[in-house]
C-alpha cells in the first residue's frame, strides 16, 4: 500500500491505520455497536475504540467467538470495556419472502439470479442508500443524530475464504496493493471518533476522507424506495 499514501485534507490516507486516526482522542462518554466483530474489520475496530475507551458492544453470531475475541483484546486492554451481544439470523422461510418480494418491488436491482459478488456489492450500495434516508429523516425530524456511510477499502481479510482461486490470488499480490487489517478498520474508527467528524452527516468516506459514490448509491429516489421496501418487511401489516 506504499504507493497510496498521498494524505487528504484529513491528514490522513489510506495507509493510515485505525490506531493512528484516534490517537489522543477519548471516546469514554461513547458506546458504540459493532457488527462481525468476531473477526476481521471487526475485531480491529472492536480493539481500538475500547482502547480509545469506547464502550464497545460486540453483536455476533457466535458467542464463543464473540468471548474469546473480547478475552483476547482484554489480554492487551485490562480496563475494556466490552460486552457481547448475539446477533440472530432470519430463518430461511423470511429469506425467501424477502427474494419473491424484492423481485416485484420494482427496485433496479435483479437477485432472479444469485452471483456472490453480486450480491455483495449490492448490499454494500445498500449500506450507503440507508444511510442517505436514514440522514433526510433525521433532519426532518430535527433530532441531532448523525449517519454516514462509508468504504474502508480493498482489504486482506478472510472475506474470499468460500472462493478458493481469488483467495489464494488474493494472498499472494494482497500485500503490495490491498491494505491490511489496522488499516482497514482506520475510516470507520475515523467517522465513529474523530471530531473532524462532529456535525457531519449523509456523507460517505473512504480512506478517512469524504468521497463521491456511484451514482446509483447517490440516487436519493432510490434511497426512499429501498427505506420503504424495508419497512414492509420488517413491519408487515
Amino acid at each position: 500500500m506504499w504507493m497510496f499514501s498521498w494524505k487528504g485534507p484529513s491528514g490522513f490516507s489510506a495507509t493510515s491505520t485505525a490506531e493512528q486516526v484516534t490517537h489522543g482522542i477519548d471516546g469514554t462518554a461513547l458506546t458504540a455497536i459493532v457488527t462481525g466483530a468476531s473477526s476481521g474489520l471487526g475485531v480491529e475496530t472492536t480493539r481500538v475504540l475500547a482502547l480509545r475507551g469506547v464502550h464497545v458492544v460486540m453483536a455476533v453470531r457466535n458467542v464463543d467467538s464473540g468471548m474469546s475475541v473480547k478475552n483476547t483484546i482484554l489480554e492487551e486492554i485490562p480496563n475494556a470495556n466490552i460486552d457481547v451481544m448475539k446477533l440472530d439470523l432470519s430463518s430461511m422461510a423470511s429469506v425467501r419472502k424477502f427474494a419473491a418480494d424484492y423481485i416485484s418491488s420494482g427496485l433496479p436491482l435483479n437477485i432472479l439470479i444469485y452471483n456472490s459478488y453480486f450480491a455483495y456489492g449490492q448490499s454494500k450500495i445498500a449500506n450507503i442508500l440507508h444511510a442517505t434516508e436514514l440522514t433526510r429523516r433525521l433532519k426532518e425530524e430535527g433530532v441531532e443524530i448523525t449517519a454516514n456511510a462509508l468504504h474502508p477499502g480493498s482489504i486482506i481479510t478472510n472475506i474470499l475464504r468460500y472462493h478458493g482461486y481469488f483467495n489464494a490470488l488474493a494472498s499472494i499480490v494482497g500485500k503490495f496493493f490491498l491494505k491490511n487489517v489496522q488499516q482497514g478498520a482506520a475510516t470507520q474508527c475515523y467517522v465513529a471518533l474523530h471530531p473532524q467528524v462532529k456535525g457531519i452527516s449523509g456523507e460517505y468516506f473512504m480512506d478517512c476522507n469524504k468521497a463521491k459514490p456511484s451514482a446509483l448509491a447517490a440516487d436519493s429516489e432510490l434511497a426512499r424506495k429501498l427505506w420503504e421496501f424495508s419497512l414492509s418487511l420488517t413491519n408487515p401489516k
